[in-house]
């Protein structure tokens, strides 16, 4: 996909953080992810010089590492291409998601149907 055909991609706003480490440099940079789609990714992070085919691996939550390399940058900003995609709705689930949600999150019920106490109770 060319650069102009990736502008449509859907993306997820947001903002969480990640660890990136640009290849060639031992240290991680916590970085701001600013949007994120299966492709691709902005970040966010004043302390950071990243250039355009820097290569990088980043920690996304819930998925691990990904490998990229920079496409963009602007000021403080940069755009990060994935090597191979990604589903951005488990890195936006929380982590460890598999607990059932609490009760005072789900959805009251009310039942379909009522017994001949109910609708007398319900007529009064």
């Amino acid at each position: 996909m060319s650069s102009v055909e990736t502008r449509n991609v859907t993306r997820d706003s947001l903002l969480l953080f990640a660890q990136l480490t640009f290849e060639g440099r031992s240290e991680a940079i916590r970085v701001k992810v600013r949007n994120l789609s299966a492709g691709g990714m902005m970040a966010e992070e004043s302390g950071v010089t990243a250039s355009r085919g820097d290569r990088l691996m980043i920690e996304l939550r819930n998925i691990g590492m990904v490998k990229g390399s920079v496409a963009w940058a602007q000021g403080n900003r940069f755009g990060v291409a994935f090597e191979n995609e990604i589903d951005p709705k488990i890195v936006r689930a929380p982590v460890g998601s598999t607990a059932p949600a609490p009760r005072y999150t789900q959805p009251a019920t009310q039942p379909t149907t009522f017994s001949d106490e109910e609708r007398r109770l319900r007529k009064l």
